[in-house]
């Protein structure tokens, strides 16, 4: 593919390379962007954005028959056209018959970029008033709903290259900022910053300024910070720590060592 086909330019730089995504050599010919796309090649580049992000994908064929986040986005993309119209009724009806073939709820009001992947899919719930950027990806069970009763913004917007983990949920009119990570489970309730990989519930920025591709999504989730065990294993290098100090003092006349150690230790635990 030539660059005088149209390619888009983004003005941000890739975090690897330097280039462009239209130059970049992170990324083949192939899957390089098209400036103002035709409905076949928003089709095509869809396509290619499953092929991108799961390695399991073997044949356009299987693609097009048996990837159901691939149909709940072609579905969501004529039902939110039908929203935009006006025709409120026909456009949740339209998602409704998605949610029942697919599994995934995506609401006809929610704004998604390009190059979107729902992977699995099962259980996913998009808010009405949700914002999706460009080359994100969810998985299974994931929500991103709302806090509020107003007719307001209510719903996350996650900027582009997110990737959400199994069954993580973002909650509120919060913004995930580009290409950070959220982990599987996590409960998100308060804005992430970019670059950021976010864990737990209520979920903690754990890692900021990871450096990748958003094209080429890092998708070795068991390699999430254990919160937990990092804080134990501090403690345990504290408590030994205090424990080499205490040994260098001297023990008062009259007691006994052991006994001292043994009644302080039993005391920590009833």
């Amino acid at each position: 593919m030539s660059p005088d086909q149209g390619l888009r330019r983004i003005s941000e730089r890739c975090r690897e390379c330097g280039g462009s995504c239209d130059t970049c050599d992170c990324l083949p010919d192939n899957e390089r962007v098209f400036a103002d796309p035709t409905i076949w090649q928003r089709l095509q580049e869809d396509v290619q954005t499953v092929f991108n992000k799961d390695p399991a994908a073997r044949s356009v064929l299987e693609v097009l028959t048996s990837y159901p986040g691939l149909h709940a986005l072609w579905i969501h993309r004529v039902a939110h056209r039908v929203w935009l119209a006006g025709l409120r009724l026909p456009a949740r009806i339209l998602s409704h018959i998605g949610r029942g073939l697919t599994g995934i709820e995506i609401h006809p009001g929610a704004r998604i970029g390009r190059r979107f992947f729902i992977d699995h899919g099962m259980g996913v719930v998009v808010g009405e008033t949700a914002e999706i950027g460009d080359d994100v990806l969810l998985y299974k069970g994931v929500v991103l709903g709302g806090v509020s009763l107003e007719r307001t913004k209510r719903h996350p917007t996650l900027g582009n290259g997110v990737v959400v983990g199994s069954n993580a949920v973002v909650l509120g009119p919060i913004e995930i900022g580009e290409n950070s990570r959220v982990g599987s489970g996590a409960v998100v309730v308060k804005p992430v910053p970019a670059y950021a990989t976010v864990v737990g519930v209520p979920a903690r920025v754990v890692r900021l300024n990871g450096v990748r591709c958003r094209r080429r999504p890092d998708l070795h989730h068991e390699q999430l910070p254990d919160v937990l065990a990092d804080t134990l294993a501090r403690l345990e290098n504290r408590i030994t720590h205090l424990e080499s100090q205490l040994a260098g003092l001297p023990v008062p006349d009259g007691v006994d060592e052991g006994e001292l150690v043994t009644e302080q230790g039993a005391g920590q635990w009833i």
